[in-house]
């Protein structure tokens, strides 16, 4: 059965308003296609799962209390985001309590957008400054 629209938005936990916004996409169209009205290309389609986690490629989703989910890869060894941000991992998630791993990878994601948030706008400030730091 083929994914829908709709749940590839609603497996990113985002709003249509953001996830329009995330792709480019007219919420006015993003509607449409989520009531039936009309219907992406499938071009469209596979541009859009390749670029998001899909819950069935995964070993294990980890949903925390405050309904983020990330996915974990065994085979890969890595967790992603929702929004398919991935970070490797280093040690086995084998044993680690389930109650406090949705902890650890909200923490790591969190310290992960906090340093990419940190890292664009050093790169931001760097196009409009004459500074070499050293």
């Amino acid at each position: 059965m083929a994914v829908t629209i709709k749940e590839l938005r609603e497996n990113t936990g985002l709003t249509q308003k953001a996830f329009a916004a995330k792709f480019g996409i007219p919420v006015s169209t993003l509607r449409k296609w989520e009531q039936g009205e009309s219907r992406p290309a499938p071009y469209i389609m596979n541009m859009i799962s390749m670029l998001l986690p899909m819950p069935e490629k995964y070993s294990e989703i980890i949903q925390t209390a405050s309904g983020d989910r990330y996915f974990y890869d065994k085979s890969a060894n890595s967790i992603s985001d929702s929004l398919g941000n991935t970070i490797q991992i280093g040690v086995s998630l084998e044993g680690v309590k389930r109650e406090n791993l949705r902890l650890y990878v909200k923490d790591m994601f969190d310290s992960f957008y906090d340093v990419r948030g940190r890292f664009e706008q050093d790169c931001e400030y760097d196009k409009n400054e004459d500074i070499i730091w050293s």
